[in-house]
């Protein structure tokens, strides 16, 4: 299995100048590197039902999972399922998401999908995506992450790091997630889209970072256009790995069980 550690410093390039075709196969290979080097991807989110996952990707807006999942114990101890949030004071449950950021906003959305989800799906979270995204607060990101991981049914999430690592790939130079989302779908089959989706994300979060890439400490450099844009010397790029991949908690309290990582700490406990 590869990993980051044994990255080694890359010179060489992907082509300038490459064929759709060829541009097809080195993002499939990518996707099996990346299987190999995050074989225990997953939603980053807690979750124990597809209504705790919707909820909990709404508050996900502008802030990080790890709050997230520190604030959401309290909030579905309070309000376990969509009637109880429904009926909740907003007062109230404002104070309790506040820690995420936006609480006002954010607690608006939550009242008015938990209300939609009451009076027009019976209490439970629907799995169709054209039914999701008529939710408050939730759009096609959101609704891919509930499809994918709460019902199975596979979906592209392109977030902020999806789509940075998309366009560094070369796969597109889209900037719109809807166009992105398109366009990663045709290269790949429909049921690689959800574990590709976290794979990718894994990979933006742990080692291909916004401002300074450990490109000398990442296993799929060789097949990256970008090789370059961030830290080369091996040593020095070790040191800008997060999470397992650098020895710290991750970002779940709850993480999956192959998970290699420490789980992150409770709200308080940092």
């Amino acid at each position: 299995m590869r990993t980051a550690a044994g990255a080694k410093a890359i010179t060489r390039k992907a082509p300038k100048t490459e064929s759709h075709l060829a541009m097809v196969r080195r993002a499939r290979r990518i996707n099996r590197e990346l299987a190999e080097v995050y074989p225990y991807a997953h939603p980053e989110l807690d979750f124990r039902n597809p209504f705790e996952l919707l909820v909990a990707t709404v508050l996900s807006a502008q802030t990080t999972d790890l709050r997230v999942n520190q604030t959401t114990p309290a909030l579905f101890a309070a309000y376990p399922t969509p009637e109880d949030m429904a009926a909740a004071v907003p007062e109230e449950m404002e104070e309790i998401i506040r820690p995420t950021g936006f609480f006002r906003a954010k607690t608006k959305s939550l009242l008015g999908l938990s209300a939609a989800l009451r009076d027009e799906f019976g209490g439970e979270v629907p799995g169709r995506l054209e039914d999701l995204v008529k939710l408050p607060g939730v759009g096609r990101k959101t609704a891919n992450v509930v499809l994918g991981n709460a019902f199975g049914v596979p979906g592209i999430t392109v977030d902020t790091h999806f789509g940075r690592l998309v366009r560094r790939w070369k796969w597109t130079d889209e900037e719109d997630p809807v166009k992105v989302e398109a366009v990663v779908a045709g290269i790949f089959p429909k049921s690689e889209w959800t574990m590709l989706s976290h794979r990718v994300v894994f990979h933006g979060r742990r080692i291909c970072h916004a401002r300074k890439p450990a490109c000398g400490a990442c296993p799929i450099a060789p097949l990256c256009p970008s090789y370059g844009e961030g830290e080369t010397d091996p040593e020095k790029a070790r040191k800008l790995l997060k999470y397992e991949m650098g020895g710290y908690p991750g970002q779940r309290l709850s993480p999956p069980a192959d998970y290699p990582g420490k789980p992150a700490p409770a709200l308080g406990a940092e």
